[in-house]
């Protein structure tokens, strides 16, 4: 096998995450975005011993298992999803067997349960951040999500199907309002340019609708240049709008008569400077209404703003925390460690059966968030603390007796687990939403004292390359 040579095969599987497996003359290769047992044709871009890489050219046959029609007209180019045209059975059928093989590697004699799946393949989401740019270099104005496999080119996503209707409503209209603006969007390389994401928060259960139109502090040139030519500004959006407030006034009229079928809340305009691509606030201004929405969750009520951490799929996060209260088991006159807690819903759902929740967290609002939600929910055991585990924890003065953890994609800090690791409790729920990061802790936690008990997958996100894990690990007697 030869870098930059051509090769077709058949796809025998596809790894976590999106990682597809072709043998070449006894060679493995790796292909991303594919689905298994379709036919490819691929370059080799990288030769290593036992594993190279290659980049996919072209679907030469579907797979089998392709037994359905794209849902949305973006499917292929949109980086979004992934597997639309498997039937969701294939779907959770192949996710269960990338998390069992990847556990496999470093868990024995442990017990792997079948996959949980959605309540809903479809509309799941409660949140989307999506970005203005453009489809090619000059062309016109999109908002939506990146082309797969591009930095760069946004594909405009009006009929998404993993979000409900109302989002596809509210993009439709903010695009058709950025383009009368005629504003240019934010260019990553350049660092100019005006339009930055719209994020829309919709709860699932209360259908309220949060708005927020992210841009750049640039707004003065443009409403210069707006009211520099009455008649363009007339016709484009109304002189009045643009000379008095905020450019974006006259959108949320827009917005809030649109027929939606939830309840539009809130509606901000963040501007935000900061040169990486994420959404974040240097300074948030009231449209209309409230900056957050109220969610429910297995009989509790969640405050959720513009910014929170919360689970993205709200009827999942029912089905994922009902399988990590099992796993936590008897809680009567326990302490309770919620590490990584975000915005505390694992601690309020554990709360009611336990003796104390502490959770912790390193993103203030989540922190202040989590002790709203539980002062409204009736909870005076749960005690919330901002900042890094890593440093928190050595001033912790309660002894748990059940941790639960919750991190970032990339898993604990070494000496956050060796921390986590010396307060010597029983047992141990680890959550994770990247398996090849868990599978890494586990081997020290196995390493010093523990044993995974029991794992299961948890389907939060349909038609994506993306699952939960949750693993049961217990003391053993070393």
């Amino acid at each position: 096998m030869k870098k930059g040579q051509v090769y077709e095969g058949i796809v025998t599987r596809v790894d976590f995450p999106n990682k597809g497996i072709v043998q070449v003359d006894g060679e493995k290769v790796i292909i991303k975005n594919c689905m298994p047992e379709q036919k490819i044709s691929f370059a080799v871009n990288k030769v290593r011993k036992g594993k190279s890489e290659g980049t996919r050219i072209e679907l030469l046959e579907k797979s089998p298992l392709e037994v359905r029609e794209k849902a949305c007209k973006g499917f292929g180019e949109c980086g979004g999803c992934s597997y639309q045209t498997m039937s969701y059975e294939s779907q959770t059928k192949m996710k269960m067997g990338q998390v069992q093989r990847i556990l496999d590697q470093v868990c024995k004699d442990y017990i792997f349960e079948e996959i949980k799946e959605s309540p809903v393949e479809w509309g799941y989401r409660n949140k989307m951040e999506f970005s203005f740019g453009d489809e090619f270099k000059d062309g016109p104005l999109a908002l939506g999500l990146h082309k797969k496999g591009s930095f760069y080119d946004i594909i405009t996503v009006d009929d998404c199907k993993i979000v409900d209707k109302d989002y596809n409503l509210i993009l439709s209209s903010v695009l058709a309002y950025a383009t009368e603006l005629e504003a240019t969007y934010f260019h990553k390389l350049t660092h100019l340019g005006y339009l930055r994401h719209l994020l829309i928060r919709k709860a699932v259960k209360s259908g309220e609708i949060l708005i927020n139109i992210i841009t750049t502090s640039q707004e003065e040139e443009i409403r210069a240049e707006l009211i520099s030519d009455d008649a363009t500004c007339e016709k484009r959006i109304g002189k009045e709008d643009v000379t008095q407030g905020d450019i974006f006034t006259e959108l949320a009229n827009r917005l809030r008569e649109l027929p939606l079928a939830g309840t539009i809340v809130g509606i901000l305009h963040t501007y935000n400077d900061s040169l990486a691509d994420v959404v974040k606030s240097d300074k948030t201004v009231s449209l209309y209404g409230r900056d957050y929405i109220f969610e429910e969750l297995l009989g509790l009520k969640f405050k959720i703003s513009t910014f929170s951490f919360f689970q993205t799929n709200s009827l999942g996060a029912e089905v994922l925390y009902t399988k990590v209260r099992e796993y936590v088991g008897e809680t009567k006159d326990k302490k309770i460690f919620d590490l990584y807690s975000g915005t505390g819903t694992i601690a309020q759902l554990l709360a009611p059966v336990a003796r104390k929740v502490t959770g912790v967290e390193i993103v203030e609002e989540a922190i202040e968030a989590a002790r709203v939600n539980a002062a409204s929910n009736g909870l005076v055991n749960c005690e919330f603390i901002a900042g890094d585990v890593l440093k928190v924890i050595d001033s912790l003065e309660d002894k748990p007796d059940i941790i639960v953890l919750d991190p970032p994609r990339d898993g604990i800090h070494p000496k956050a687990l060796d921390k986590i690791i010396d307060f010597g409790v029983e047992r141990i729920v680890y959550i994770s939403c990247k398996p090849t990061s868990l599978i890494r802790d586990l081997e020290v936690f196995q390493a010093k004292g523990y044993k995974v008990e029991k794992a299961c997958a948890v389907d939060m996100f349909p038609e994506t390359v993306h699952v939960e894990t949750v693993c049961c690990l217990q003391r053993v007697n070393m």
